[in-house]
């Protein structure tokens, strides 16, 4: 029977977290994780450029607060059948970490495109991982299953208990710096920039929250000029593989839509060049979906004032690394 009810893909619909659910997360992400530190950028740019420094985290990126958050709620009896994720590699360590404290199995469906470095943390902390191509990845991701996958599914970035646990990063920032003018963060799945920006919204800060995206893989670009949810036609995997999604999930948008400022899209020099300038100036690791953010921050489309550009992880193998910002960036001084 037909219904004039508004689909998730409608700009109408209007998701937020519950009420309650990012304190409630706040209370208990440090049993996982830690309170990251906040430091200036040593570098002018267009804005005071601040890095949350979530690549100091035990698994190396801020995806333990969620994943810890989203294990730690589910029902005893769906845990103890062991967890499972779809991850490019850093949801998938802290779906790990979280299924070892919690003591129960874990299983992986990972990207073959994923770094080595991210593949070792991830055996390192007990998970079995089975690999296959990027898009059965993001076609499991949205089924919420797969054929080679048993247990509770845990999703990288989707649902409100893992949001709610990303989210408490926002609020250390707005402890830190009260008078924030802007958050940019890497957009994947969504779970980090939406999960900030709801802690803010429900903290009252005017802060706006931006996206930041690879120009090979911008769906919420797209999404945002379309007004709807997304694919992204041209996607290439390149070596920003934690952010830069094929599409943008409905059930995200529904967030992103009413409580993201905009995806900034930078080009794979800038987010080089930004990888580059942070290990320079304040000798941090940041690969490149973290460089990413800050890259988005050093174009100057985030702002002025205060700008906290997001270091969301540093799990890339060092070779890599190594060539990325040893080669002369084009155009920069």
């Amino acid at each position: 029977m037909a219904t004039n009810q508004p689909t998730l893909d409608s700009p109408s619909v209007v998701r937020n977290i519950p009420v309650g659910m990012i304190a409630d997360a706040r209370k208990h992400v440090y049993e996982a994780a830690i309170r990251t530190p906040l430091v200036r950028l040593n570098c002018d740019g267009p804005a005071d450029i601040y890095l949350k420094l979530e690549c100091l985290q035990p698994i190396g990126a801020f995806k333990i607060r969620g994943a810890y958050n989203a294990v730690r709620l589910l029902p005893e009896e769906e845990r103890r059948k062991g967890v499972w994720t779809v991850s490019a590699g850093n949801a998938a360590q802290g779906v790990a970490l979280a299924a070892r404290k919690a003591g129960v199995a874990c299983k992986v469906l990972t990207m073959d495109t994923a770094p080595a470095a991210k593949l070792d943390a991830i055996r390192r902390l007990g998970a079995e991982i089975v690999q296959t191509s990027y898009d059965e990845c993001w076609k499991a991701l949205g089924a919420r299953s797969h054929p080679a996958m048993t247990g509770a599914f845990v999703h990288p970035f989707e649902d409100d208990e893992f949001i709610a646990g990303n989210a408490s990063c926002g609020l250390e920032i707005l402890e830190d710096l009260p008078n924030v003018n802007a958050v940019v963060a890497g957009f994947g799945g969504g779970g980090l920039s939406c999960g900030i920006a709801a802690a803010l919204q429900e903290q009252g800060s005017k802060a706006r929250v931006f996206a930041a995206e690879p120009e090979t893989a911008a769906p919420l670009a797209a999404s945002f000029a379309a007004g709807s949810p997304q694919k992204f036609p041209d996607w290439k995997a390149s070596f920003v593989d934690g952010c830069g999604g094929k599409s943008v999930f409905p059930r995200m948008w529904a967030i992103a839509h009413h409580l993201l400022a905009g995806s900034v899209v930078v080009t794979l020099e800038e987010v080089r060049h930004a990888m580059k300038i942070v290990a320079e100036r304040n000798h941090i690791i940041a690969e490149g979906a973290a460089a990413c953010a800050v890259a988005a921050g050093l174009s100057g489309k985030c702002g002025s004032g205060k700008v906290v550009c997001v270091v969301s992880g540093g799990n890339i193998d060092l070779t890599v690394f190594n060539k990325l910002v040893a080669e002369p960036t084009a155009g920069q001084a």
